[in-house]
């Protein structure tokens, strides 16, 4: 394809090995060449930005994987994305395979849904339109004041777990919790294998207490009010962790958990043990965004679990090096042509073919 008449430019919006790797992936696929420009931080960390060509009534495709340093990450792709802006592109697509705070998109307590708040900065710095894979929920497209088209990983994960797992037929996915039940039923269906739910993990409680939702606080001795007395409620009965079981027979069977994320590994090595135990001989993760922070390496390698199949959406060649377990799954075919459709106005339904809203 000539590059000069596509009426379009890749960019990549940071200079890390893992990011320019995957633009390359990219752009190699499309058969053009990666544009011009370089990402830096000056010496008081502030980021800046040289664009090195023109990109005029062009449509531009930033891509932008999310390091360590998150916040970083994000001030790279404002500024790029601004800079573009500046420039006079026609729109600014942002390839961002794992968005950022997405598990920051519902209430807590006296909290942020921070991934409201990233959604409208995007859109205020000039991005027009966004691709992205596999969103922690569905819903965060709603944040959004255009077009974001939230591809799926579940085919390639689907082929591996085919292609590279031996007598897989004699496997049964698992749900780490009820909540990715969905998620792990779509999985069994198109395999044709068992499924299993895991229940009563390890949760969160919150103090009711602590938060103060106890209002209107008692009054201390001796003070009078002529208010309204406090409303008498219902009294909710407190949570109690049940103990973890294992709905499914998962005897002598391969066990493959799936889930969206796979940050801190605690979680999943505390299931593999209950698995083992229950008679599993294999276990395998699978997810399409490897986070695997702090510890994550040091614990797979000495936990239960065989192998941690993940996508290139994150970059994690550090983690890989530190833990053998750890395999990687390449998407950048369909983010290519996801760029391709979008630029040529094609329709994106190709992409979506066999694949529900619980994938």
């Amino acid at each position: 394809m000539n590059v000069s008449k596509s009426g379009y430019r890749v960019f990549s919006a940071n200079s890390t090995t893992a990011c320019t790797e995957l633009a390359k992936k990219i752009t190699e696929r499309l058969g053009v060449e990666l544009g011009k420009s370089v990402v830096y931080q000056e010496s008081n960390r502030e980021t800046r930005v040289d664009v090195k060509e023109s990109v005029r009534g062009q449509n531009i495709f930033i891509i932008q994987t999310i390091p360590r340093d998150v916040n970083t990450a994000i001030m790279e792709l404002l500024v790029m994305a601004y800079a573009l802006k500046t420039n006079c592109a026609e729109n600014i697509i942002g390839v961002i395979p794992y968005f950022p705070y997405s598990k920051q998109c519902k209430m807590r307590k006296r909290g942020s849904i921070v991934c409201k708040l990233l959604a409208s900065m995007l859109a205020k710095a000039g991005l027009t339109h966004i691709i992205t894979m596999d969103l922690h929920q569905k819903e965060i497209q709603g944040f959004f004041s255009f077009p974001v088209d939230n591809l799926r990983a579940s085919p390639f994960l689907l082929q591996y777990i085919q292609d590279e797992i031996p007598d897989y037929r004699n496997a049964i996915i698992v749900a780490k919790s009820p909540s990715a039940a969905k998620r792990a039923q779509s999985y069994a269906e198109r395999l044709r294998l068992g499924l299993a739910v895991m229940h009563g993990e390890a949760q969160c409680s919150e103090s009711d207490m602590a938060d103060g939702r106890h209002s209107p606080p008692p009054l201390s001795s001796g003070r009078t009010t002529s208010g309204h007395p406090g409303l008498e409620l219902p009294l909710m009965m407190a949570k109690e962790k049940p103990p973890i079981t294992v709905v499914g027979d998962v005897g002598g069977r391969i066990a493959i958990i799936v889930d969206d994320i796979i940050d801190d590994v605690e979680d999943f090595v505390a299931a593999a043990e209950i698995l083992k135990e229950r008679g599993a001989y294999k276990i395998y993760i699978m997810a399409t965004h490897g986070l695997l922070s702090a510890e994550a390496p040091r614990l797979i390698e000495e936990s239960a679990i065989d192998e941690v199949v993940v996508t290139n959406t994150v970059p994690h060649e550090v983690q890989k090096l530190q833990c053998p377990k750890i395999k990687t799954v390449d998407v950048s075919m369909i983010l290519a042509e996801a760029i391709r459709r979008i630029h040529n106005g094609e329709s994106m339904a190709y992409l979506f073919r066999n694949i529900t809203v619980d994938d």
